[in-house]
């Protein structure tokens, strides 16, 4: 947030000593980071290729899609060579590394907010 200009109106008489005060804001509104995490669905378990069984299935499995890619004429269109590619390596990693399921937070505000509020309300009223 930035303040672009600020001014005060003495001619404005409110029956206070003070002075109304007018200001000019310019605000940038960001998408916060887990609103961008939301659009990448699909992530893979990496950690699994720690071990050598994953490791070994992995490898061989994206070196088996690829030498069939070899086979390929050169006539084919570059940008069905990449979905073809990017299609081995994607269905490789479902099949060797497995997806990883996402991480839930708890939701801030649960029944504990809502007691304590009411407790605040009922006090007050008091």
């Amino acid at each position: 947030m930035s303040i672009l200009d600020v001014r005060s109106v003495r001619g404005v008489d409110c029956d206070t000593g003070h002075c109304l005060v007018v200001a000019q804001v310019w605000e940038i509104l960001e998408v916060s980071k887990q609103a961008a995490q939301k659009f990448d669905a699909e992530r893979y378990n990496i950690r699994k290729q720690n071990g050598m069984e994953v490791r070994k299935r992995y490898q061989t499995e994206i070196s088996n899609r690829f030498a069939s890619l070899e086979n390929l004429n050169g006539s084919e269109d570059i940008n069905m060579a990449w979905e073809n590619i990017k299609e081995n390596i994607k269905t490789s990693s479902k099949e060797s590394l497995s997806l990883s399921e996402l991480k839930q937070h708890k939701p801030w505000f649960d029944e504990g907010c809502l007691h304590f509020l009411d407790q605040r309300k009922h006090a007050e009223m008091k």
